[in-house]
């Protein structure tokens, strides 16, 4: 991890064409295709290796929501031939040697600079070049700055008053330890019951002598079914891949391969549309909400839905107070992220786990060896803190980031982010976004939107060197239109009905708007080419010291 913040900068003189911060997998794939244009790239990585999210999330079950033959990288053939998916929702672990297969495979490391974080970086409005000022005292300048600081990897740790007062260890989620931990006998306690909370639980259980969850908001979840991968099973997917990666990126929504429904879900007869909804709860997965095509639109039909998840509830768990509990009732199915699960429910079962609301009675206080909610005292040894991320935003607000005019993004950002296509945000020339606020991002096979992000954003740079452009922005203009046009998608949906991460709610204080583009990968990756085949249009490119609304071709 990076240390204090020296005081004195010291600078790095040598050219640096693009500074990417993050060495995730967006920033593995940039590093690679801006090699490939001859620029000179830095990685700055606050981690002690790559893999981004899957470095920091350690937790026990963690894996992959989307099928691991689909959650991989489709620019390079061989690299989807040769690696051998072990399961069919890959885990933690080996999704981590993943990415470090690929950082060795294509030599990657040699760019990169590990635990270090970028703690600023400002624009020179009259050299055009951002300066970046790193944990290590160093200052980099370079052209571009490119933001692969991911979605999903600021954890949020609530303040909870007495915390400090805990006598036992406290984890979380997504900040795990790299060593392996042991609850053995132990005395647990799990604050959240979101994804990570709802993978790890069962296998906590395993472990402790007793269990008690703390449940603030109580989620979806559909069984995984997850199972090792046969041969024929990925020689299935290496056979089609051609196919397989063309559908991700333009007729899926959400870029996963999965049948596509031909009808809504009140235009079946009730019996058939429970055997549908059974026949997917039964293969398991994501694809859950597949079924029908409106179920995220139309809240009689999502009602279907959220009613057959409650119905496996109350069949699965024993007692029917904490039945009560866990069955969702404030948000409509899928508005948040459903979740995937091994067991999650059953775990409940077990006569040393215990369900607490905190919604109906807050946490009071943290005792030195205790959870003190509703007047009540929970014994606990350790404490798992499952509460999330400040997602989207929370990585880039820890950047001093400053643009034309010394704006602060984290200023022009207070009220909501802003962005052209979740790119670019105007005002802030030649720094780019990767799958930020504004693009289908999280609600999206990430791999799919990361590598059409990077190689939107290659093309730029390669049409920008090929005109003698030197600075690139999105106008206002453009920036507001595309505002509204995102905000206009969700409300046609239920998704601003949650309190979800999407809106921001998991942060006291966050501006609550819809963050990602719900109109579709597909959709999306069409908007993107359209405005690049129309010379970028509602971008501003200066040639020189000519700003010009599009460089001619």
């Amino acid at each position: 991890m990076a240390g204090a913040q020296p005081q004195s900068v010291s600078h790095h003189n040598a050219r640096i064409d693009v500074v990417v911060v993050g060495a995730g997998f967006a920033g593995l794939y940039l590093l690679h295709k801006l090699r490939g244009l001859g620029l000179h790239v830095k990685v700055f990585e606050q981690g002690g290796d790559v893999g981004g999210t899957w470095y920091w999330n350690r937790y026990p079950g963690a894996r992959c929501d989307v099928e691991s033959m689909q959650y991989s990288f489709s620019f390079d053939n061989k690299l989807q031939q040769e690696w051998d998916w072990s399961e069919r929702y890959a885990p933690q672990p080996e999704i981590l040697r993943y990415a470090g297969h690929v950082a060795d495979r294509y030599d990657l490391r040699r760019d990169i600079q590990f635990n270090t974080t970028v703690k600023s970086a400002v624009f020179d409005e009259r050299a055009n070049r951002w300066t970046v000022t790193t944990s290590d005292g160093q200052a980099t300048i370079a052209q571009h700055v490119v933001l692969a600081t991911g979605c999903l990897s600021n954890a949020r740790t609530p303040e909870f008053r007495g915390m400090k007062d805990f006598k036992g260890k406290v984890y979380h989620t997504g900040n795990w330890p790299h060593e392996t931990v042991d609850f053995t006998g132990l005395r647990v306690g799990v604050i959240g019951t979101g994804s990570s909370a709802i993978q790890s639980i069962p296998l906590i259980a395993e472990q402790a002598s007793q269990l008690t969850v703390f449940q603030r908001t109580a989620n979806f979840s559909v069984p995984a079914r997850n199972a090792p991968l046969t041969d024929d099973e990925r020689k299935s997917f290496r056979d089609n891949y051609p196919e397989i990666r063309r559908q991700a990126r333009e007729d899926f929504k959400n870029g996963i391969v999965q049948p596509i429904p031909d009808r809504g879900a009140l235009d079946d007869p009730e019996h058939e549309r429970r055997e549908k909804y059974h026949a997917r709860w039964t293969s398991g997965g994501l694809t859950f909400m597949g079924v029908y095509n409106n179920l995220v639109l139309d809240q009689r039909a999502n009602d279907t839905a959220a009613d057959f998840i409650r119905e496996r509830i109350s069949e699965i768990v024993s007692d029917p107070v904490t039945a009560k509990l866990l069955q969702p009732k404030d948000h409509p199915v899928g508005s948040k992220r459903i979740c995937v699960d091994t067991d999650y429910y059953a775990t409940f079962n077990r006569p040393h786990v215990t369900l607490v609301d905190i919604k109906a009675h807050p946490i009071e206080q943290i005792l030195p060896n205790a959870v003190r909610t509703g007047g009540k005292d929970y014994e606990v040894d350790a404490l798992v803190l499952a509460t999330g991320f400040d997602a989207m935003t929370g990585s880039v607000a820890k950047i001093d980031i400053r643009g034309r005019g010394g704006q602060t993004l984290n200023d022009k950002w207070a009220e909501g982010p802003r962005t052209y296509l979740g790119l670019m945000s105007a005002g802030f020339p030649n720094l780019f976004i990767v799958t930020g606020p504004g693009s289908p991002s999280v609600l999206s096979n990430m791999i799919v939107s990361i590598e059409q992000h990077v190689d939107w954003i290659t093309d730029c740079l390669s049409y920008m060197r090929d005109r003698g452009a030197e600075v690139i922005e999105a106008t206002h203009p453009a920036e507001d239109k595309w505002v509204a046009h995102v905000n206009e998608v969700a409300a046609g949906t239920l998704y601003p009905q949650a309190n979800s991460w999407y809106m921001g709610a998991n942060i006291p204080g966050k501006p609550q708007i819809f963050m990602p583009y719900i109109g579709g990968v597909g959709v999306y990756r069409q908007i993107c080419n359209d405005i690049a085949a129309k010379d970028y249009e509602g971008f501003a490119m200066t040639v020189g010291a000519r700003p010009k609304e599009a460089v001619a071709s």
